[in-house]
């Protein structure tokens, strides 16, 4: 085998994929096919490559898209730096590794890696959709620990509609934004009686007023304002539940005589949902076991929803999403361990081997 974790990562750092990702895919492409497999690229521009056949299934998933700005490949000593450098492309050369080393003997193991996790994300809801897995690893940065649980996000939108009038006499219109502290009140309450409650790994869900925008004159009674939420869920809501009852919540505080509404941000896209996986399950049991990383909750949302609702899903991989100096993982600071990327794919191909082998 010529793969080498070293090269690969620092290629991947420094081929730019914060606006277009098809260099990135190239690279990708390119190096299984060096390597004598024989990947696709399907319909959504998601990345595919198979070992073996039959089951049980075991899918290595993580992205290949970076949040901009593009931040040039550095290292010092045992220490890389870049845009991509634990997120993701640390995940992605580590899995690479265990794709070509893992000893696969029953079943399968496919490599699925999608194109816009950072952004809309449809390639790893298609993926989930499709892929009739029974475990899935998502690379993302974790600090070696396997983590079996996240938070979703939902992103959206409060629309308060009321009546416009002339400001010399607020009494005869309805005002939307004097509405709107009414909602965001309603926000700080919306748990205590709809929500799904404290969590035992990943505490209380969220709720998070982000932007507020309404009024068109200054002389003029707004008749219309929106409020911007963000919400982070835990199982077992669902997105649809939520918008649901948010807006049951929101419009039994409303004013007499005002209106409103709840959508979504993007009601086309999926959206990443909470997720929890029992601990019990081989994949953990095998990650674990290869690792001896603690067991807990990622800090973050992540496309491993897309793929927990059908078969068990851990998050795994090298670096961190913040120090104790703060953020890495989408910072200008953004760094990774080679040592722990060599010692990602080692225990990844020892797990794939446990389950396969």
């Amino acid at each position: 085998m010529s793969y080498d974790v070293d090269d690969f990562h620092r290629a991947a750092i420094e081929t730019p994929s914060h606006e277009d990702v098809d260099a990135m895919r190239d690279l990708l492409v390119e190096t299984l096919e060096r390597e004598g497999t024989d990947p696709t690229v399907d319909d959504l521009g998601n990345v595919l490559a198979t070992r073996g056949s039959g089951d049980p299934h075991v899918v290595l998933n993580t992205h290949i898209d970076t949040v901009p700005p593009h931040v040039g490949y550095e290292r010092d000593g045992d220490v890389v730096r870049g845009r991509g450098a634990c997120d993701a492309k640390g995940p992605l050369a580590t899995f690479l590794a265990a794709f070509f080393d893992a000893d696969v003997q029953n079943g399968r193991l496919t490599l699925a890696i999608s194109p816009n996790e950072e952004t809309t994300q449809t390639g790893g809801a298609h993926l989930g959709e499709t892929l009739d897995a029974d475990s899935v690893i998502v690379g993302e940065p974790t600090g070696l620990d396997v983590c079996t649980a996240a938070r979703g996000q939902f992103e959206g939108a409060v629309t308060i509609r009321g009546e416009s009038a002339h400001a010399a006499d607020p009494a005869s219109g309805k005002n939307a934004i004097r509405a709107a502290t009414v909602v965001v009140q309603g926000m700080e309450t919306y748990d205590d009686q709809y929500g799904p409650g404290e969590h035992d790994l990943l505490g209380w869900p969220t709720l998070t007023p982000t932007l507020i925008e309404g009024g068109e004159a200054t002389n003029q009674v707004p008749g219309e304002c929106t409020v911007t939420f963000d919400r982070r869920s835990v199982p077992p809501e669902s997105v649809d539940e939520f918008v649901v009852e948010l807006e049951e919540h929101l419009y039994s505080l409303l004013p007499r005589g005002m209106d409103l509404s709840v959508s979504l941000l993007r009601p086309d896209m999926p959206y990443p949902e909470a997720f929890e996986t029992d601990a019990d399950a081989p994949v953990v049991h095998a990650l674990q076991s290869a690792s001896g990383g603690e067991i807990r909750p990622f800090g973050a949302a992540t496309e491993a929803s897309y793929f927990a609702a059908d078969a068990p899903t851990v998050v795994f991989g090298p670096g961190v999403l913040a120090d104790d100096e703060g953020p890495v993982a989408h910072a200008e600071r953004e760094y990774v361990d080679r040592r722990d990327v060599h010692r990602a794919a080692d225990v990844v191909s020892e797990a794939v081997s446990d389950l396969l082998g």
